[in-house]
Order: C-alpha cells, then structure tokens, then sequence
C-alpha cells in the first residue's frame, strides 16, 4: 500500500523517462563495402586479361616470391580496372583471385579499402579535383564548382550524360606547392584557375589532351617569383673534398 502511495505522490512527468533515438533510413550508397549484382555487374560477366596484359600481369607476379605472389594484388586490380574501362568489377576482383590463387574475399577486402578502385562505372575522362586543406585555402572549392557547372550541371560523383566525364571530390594528391589542383587519368593539372579549368575541360571534350602540369608560367614548382635556390653549377664528382677523396 505503501508503494502505491508513493508513486502516487510523484509527478507523473518525474515518473515517467523516455529517451528517444535518432535514427536514419538506410539508403543504398556507393560508401557501403558491399556488392549487389546488377545488370552491368555481376559474376556471370566474364573478364580475363588480353595477352597484353596478361603477359605484363605475369611480370608483376614474378617479382614476389610464390608463396608471396598474393602481394600482386593491387598492381593486378589496377591492371584489371584499366582494361575494364577505369572501373572495378566484381568480375575483375574474382578473376584477380583467381590467378593469384587466393579467396575471393581477400580481393574484395583491398578493392573495397582503396579509393583508388572506382566500383561503378565512370566516364571516358575521369577528373578528380582535390579538395584538402592546401587546395581549399587557394580555392579548390571554386574549381570544383566551375569543373560541374562547366560540364552541365552535374555533382561530385556524377557523369555527365554523354559518358565523356565523371567529376569527384578526392583528399591531397600530393601536389600541395601547387594548388589547387585536379587529376585527369594519371595527369596532373596544377596552379588552377576557373579559366584554365575550363579550358582543360573543353581541350578533353574535343578529343585533345592539354600538357599536364602547372598551368601558370611557372616551371615544375619552383617559387612564384623565380628560381631562387640551386641556381649555381653543380659539384662535380669529388669537388671541393680533400685530396685523398678525389
């Protein structure tokens, strides 16, 4: 009786605690290190190397010893993704195991960590702007933002609808003396500006190839007011030391 009493006396606001969970619904992302068969991938999709390849992959599985040769992983997925139209199938990754006589999964587990693997198709010129903290303070969100406008209106991690571009957000590139800066294929394109963005756009867009590189006037990354270091003769082979090191 006495229970009942107190819980009577207590507010019922006091009595009563709830706490609530936030949750989100689950939608289908690319960021999910899972597979799902669709029509454009799925197992029964074949894949194998062209003798081209396939002689280069054996060259790559040469350099590790047998019972290491699991370590051609990635070259091979990299060898594979090439061939395969600059994407990562499942049928890539099955195939890789396959010659490197090893499961499955472990193929997977390096395809899915590596960014460098696209497991969705992309477009014909694969353009990744970098958008880290070097590139962000001279402007790299601007570039990012001419690179999508320019090419129809299309978001970071869309291709355009022609097939010819894919545009993506990446972290440092490596490239930080020169940016800000984007990656098409294996080219670097350096000192940006809208402008230069969206000539080396529209030069790739006619088939061309713009020279990769800083696109001010300046050589490599040497200082924007010139070379000042290094400018002298180099040392010659002993210059300078005693004589008996000559």
């Amino acid at each position: 009786m006495l229970s009942s009493v107190a819980r009577r006396s207590i507010p019922r606001a006091h009595a009563v605690q709830r706490r609530f969970l936030a949750t989100t619904p689950a939608r289908r992302s690319d960021a999910l290190f899972v597979h799902r068969d669709t029509a454009y991938n799925n197992p029964k999709i074949p894949f194998e190397f062209n003798p081209e390849n396939m002689k280069r992959a054996q060259e790559i599985i040469a350099r590790y010893p047998p019972q290491y040769k699991k370590a051609a992983t990635i070259p091979l997925l990299d060898l594979g993704q090439r061939q395969n139209k600059g994407w990562t199938s499942i049928s890539v990754m099955n195939y890789v195991a396959k010659l490197l006589e090893m499961p499955a999964m472990r193929v997977y587990e390096v395809a899915t960590f590596y960014t460098m693997f696209n497991r969705e198709p992309i477009g014909e010129h694969f353009v990744q702007v970098c958008t880290t903290t070097p590139c962000m303070l001279r402007g790299s969100t601007e570039i990012l933002n001419t690179a999508c406008s320019h090419l129809g209106g299309i978001h970071p991690g869309q291709t355009t609808k022609d097939g010819k571009f894919t545009v993506i957000e990446v972290e440092c590139q490596g490239a930080c003396s020169n940016a800000p800066m984007l990656v098409v294929g294996d080219d670097f394109y350096e000192d940006l500006t809208p402008e230069s963005t969206k000539k080396i756009l529209d030069a790739f867009a006619k088939g061309e190839k713009p020279k990769p590189g800083p696109q001010s006037s300046r050589q490599t990354s040497e200082n924007s007011a010139g070379l000042t270091a290094l400018a002298s003769k180099p040392y010659g082979p002993g210059e300078f030391c005693q004589p008996e090191f000559q």
